[in-house]
């Protein structure tokens, strides 16, 4: 707390000022009836391999949205925002779902992998994602999220480093700046889903009408009275086997073993599933990870890796670039599934994420970590939950209060020579969502289904159309038409010019991917 405080004091606490973000958004195709769409990627949006805005993630009906890296949250949403029109031109009668969760799943088809055409590189997307399908199952795939990718101005790195009178090579001090921040996110993450969580209900379907500890709320819906994010439960991405991985953020270094510790250490229930067989190709390899992105966390140190580059090389050779935020749901309510004052109550965060004093992650306090995340997830707004904080029970209003407190001095700063106080606004809506749990996400969510009589499907399908609607009567730059033609023209030949440039077998491919060091 006093280098907080000292560091808000500064002449130069302006440098805070003008973090890059970055929007990676997911979001279902679906048919007019609500059901995962069949069809294949559309053509009309590019190649999903080459394609810097509009690929695909699990599956060839999960759409991913990419945004440039930008100082200003507006234009990140803006960008976005051109994204949704432009792809809602090129879906027909389909949609986009407007939920994370997904559903009806009962009776359907099966979810069709994502193809990335016939390169090595296309075909290892592909088996990767056949993995995901063979070791956990398809349905936890199409879940979706959105990430928030935020890095630090450039220039506040010399004067951090000056002030803290730091002797370490500037790469070295960045990079474990980033990690103390990822620390204490884990430690103060649980507010992400608690304020932002909008998945407090789930299909039937979706658990194959097996309850797992939630109560009925209808024929076709199941959901926990207190829940914020059943996405980020024990029901969504979390599973028992990386619950166990213990991978370090006590520095890059650790990080980066650990990992490749995973990666390359053998696990029996994986070898049963085989990695080849008749020549088909099941899984990369039998290993606990088959890569780095297999690795569930809320929160990721990254670096742009470079063409067929290991991304933990990426890290080692050039330390940590920016850092991906995993734990926001799709917001329901939002056309976009993220709306700005979530992204400004988020940049305060970080900062003061970096800011704050960060001890390394004992076991035992890695234990309450994980505690509080579940307790979060599925019952974090019932009023009697109790955290942990080193050892003792603590409400999760008294915590959630104490971090909005430290905040009010970054978001001044942030706002700073601003037309309007942005951040101060962002985080007042915040704290009054922890103070009355009922205003947040999750709550209402529960409240208008109730108040509608109508099931998660019912208000996931009503809140879709909707949301087509909003799209469709905006319209569209012809210049930003331009744009997205361009790209799209452009990721297709790029990812011709890919294939044709190939030499290697795809076994050959894979030995020396797995080779680099």
């Amino acid at each position: 707390m006093q280098r907080l405080t000292r560091l808000l004091r500064a002449d130069e606490r302006s440098l805070l000022r003008g973090g890059k973000k970055g929007l990676e958004k997911e979001s279902l195709r679906v048919t007019p009836t609500g059901k995962i769409a069949q069809a294949p990627h559309p053509v009309t949006l590019g190649s999903a391999l080459t394609h810097p805005h509009i690929t695909t993630d699990y599956s060839e009906a999960l759409l991913e949205f990419i945004t440039p890296p930008f100082a200003d949250v507006r234009q990140s949403l803006e960008f976005l925002h051109h994204i949704h029109q432009f792809v809602y031109r090129n879906l027909g009668d389909e949609m986009l779902w407007a939920s994370s969760m997904p559903c009806p799943l009962k009776g359907a088809k099966p979810i069709p992998i994502a193809s990335y055409g016939s390169s090595n590189v296309g075909t290892m997307k592909h088996v990767y994602r056949r993995g995901l399908e063979n070791r956990y199952g398809g349905l936890m795939q199409v879940i979706a999220g959105v990430h928030f990718n935020y890095s630090l101005p450039e220039d506040l790195w010399p004067f951090l480093q000056s002030f803290e009178k730091d002797s370490r090579t500037p790469q070295e001090f960045i990079s474990d700046s980033y990690f103390a921040l990822i620390r204490n996110f884990q430690r103060l993450g649980w507010l992400v889903p608690y304020l932002f969580g909008t998945s407090p209900v789930v299909c039937k379907s979706f658990l194959s009408n097996r309850a797992n500890g939630l109560s009925e709320f209808d024929n076709g819906t199941y959901f926990a009275p207190y829940a914020t994010s059943l996405r980020m439960s024990d029901i969504g991405y979390k599973n028992k086997v990386q619950a166990s991985l213990n991978i370090s953020y006590n520095n890059l270094d650790e990080y980066v073993a650990d990992l490749g510790r995973v990666i390359e250490t053998p696990h029996s229930d994986y070898e049963k599933i085989s990695v080849v067989v008749n020549g088909e190709y099941k899984q990369l390899n039998a290993n606990i990870l088959q890569i780095e992105n297999e690795y569930y966390s809320f929160i990721r140190p990254k670096q742009v890796a470079r063409s067929g580059e290991k991304p933990t090389l990426a890290l080692k050779r050039r330390g940590v670039q920016y850092v991906e935020l995993r734990a926001l749901d799709v917001n329901i309510f939002d056309p976009l599934g993220v709306n700005e004052d979530e992204l400004r109550f988020l940049e305060a965060f970080l900062v003061l994420c970096l800011l704050l004093e960060s001890p390394l992650i004992s076991p035992a306090e890695q234990g309450e970590i994980y505690r509080n995340e579940s307790t979060i997830a599925s019952h974090g707004r019932d009023p009697e939950s109790k955290l942990l904080r080193h050892g003792k029970a603590q409400t999760v209003m008294q915590w959630a209060i104490e971090t909005c407190e430290m905040m009010k001095g970054i978001c001044e700063v942030l706002d700073e020579n601003e037309p309007h106080p942005s951040y101060a606004r962002a985080l007042e809506a915040q704290t009054k969502s922890i103070l009355d749990p009922e205003q947040t996400p999750s709550a209402r969510m529960l409240t208008e289904m109730r108040a509608r009589e109508i099931s998660f499907f019912g208000f996931a399908m009503d809140m879709s159309q909707r949301h087509k609607a909003y799209f469709s009567r905006r319209p569209m730059a012809d210049a930003q038409i331009q744009y997205f033609e361009d790209a799209t023209r452009q990721s297709i030949a790029d990812q011709q010019e890919i294939e044709a440039a190939d030499e290697l077998s795809f076994g050959e491919y894979l030995k020396r991917y797995f080779a680099q060091s």
